[in-house]
């Protein structure tokens, strides 16, 4: 009874700051689809209230996607995320798993090279990436939103750890089989790390589905933007100062991203916990 009693207060204390940081977290959010149904005369009120007195939200949403190309920013962001996540996969599954199952020379420091990238940030390599962009002459097309992001060190690092934890026995079996080791990676590994896959895809959907940095220097056509960089051009060329419109097309280009995550949370944190912490 002792140690219950005693353990009650930890948890207590451990719910509560979960919940305060949940709050700090959703609170930008649920100020966002406030102000994305306000009339503007309620958004710059002294006093805020989250909900509005006069419903303005069927009028700031249509003019969210009829008066700026919304739409097409988010097809943009859809079709780059999904071709970037797809390279990824076929290029980091197999590095992760020669360096997870395969023996030979210089893996250890392969691995090393790996854990190096993960510490640079993206932005480092922008200036040598657009020259290079030029060079080649896709700059301005899907590829040069797509190129710089093929080879992902969180990716092989993630697929790596997860690997590393399924029994050499099942790699032995699938070889004893007749499976090439490209074979053992699509057919065995993979199914095996759907939860790692899950997890990936969803840091790597929301990573460049929020990227600004690299299409601000990349693209400069508007049939091109994705939606973070399309959301800079509504804000200027059609909304100015108007931020319900902005606040709507926000909420709109976010909510994808949530109902994502939402369906598919649990194999998110399987994925987490099975693979990149062992």
């Amino acid at each position: 009874m002792s140690t219950r009693a005693f353990l009650a207060p930890k948890a207590i204390l451990r719910h509560a700051a979960l919940l305060a940081t949940a709050a700090l977290i959703l609170v930008p959010f649920i100020w966002m689809v406030s102000l994305s149904i306000k009339p503007p005369g309620e958004i710059f009120r002294s006093s805020f209230s989250f909900l509005p007195e006069q419903f303005y939200g069927v009028e700031n949403y249509t003019k969210a996607i009829t008066q700026a190309s919304l739409l097409r920013y988010m097809l943009n962001g859809v079709i780059v995320c999904t071709t970037i996540l797809a390279l990824q996969i076929a290029v980091c599954a197999p590095a992760a798993y020669a360096l997870a199952k395969l023996k030979f020379a210089g893996r250890d420091l392969l691995f090393a090279l790996v854990l190096v990238a993960l510490l640079l940030p993206h932005e480092v390599l922008a200036l040598p990436l657009f020259i290079l962009g030029y060079k080649i002459g896709i700059l301005n097309t899907y590829a040069a939103l797509i190129f710089p992001y093929v080879v992902s060190p969180f990716g092989i690092f993630l697929f790596r750890q997860f690997f590393k934890a399924i029994p050499d026995d099942v790699v032995h079996a699938a070889r004893l089989d007749g499976y090439s080791e490209l074979g053992i990676v699509w057919k065995i590994m993979i199914p095996m790390a759907l939860p790692a896959t899950v997890a990936f895809g969803i840091f790597s959907v929301v990573s460049h589905w929020n990227n600004l940095f690299w299409p601000l220097i990349a693209v400069s056509h508007e049939a091109l933007m994705p939606p973070p960089l399309g959301m800079m051009s509504f804000r200027n060329k059609e909304a100015g100062n108007d931020y319900g419109p902005l606040m709507a097309a926000a909420t709109i280009i976010v909510l994808p991203l949530v109902i994502a995550f939402l369906l598919a949370q649990r194999s998110f944190v399987e994925g987490i916990s099975g693979g990149a912490i062992k």
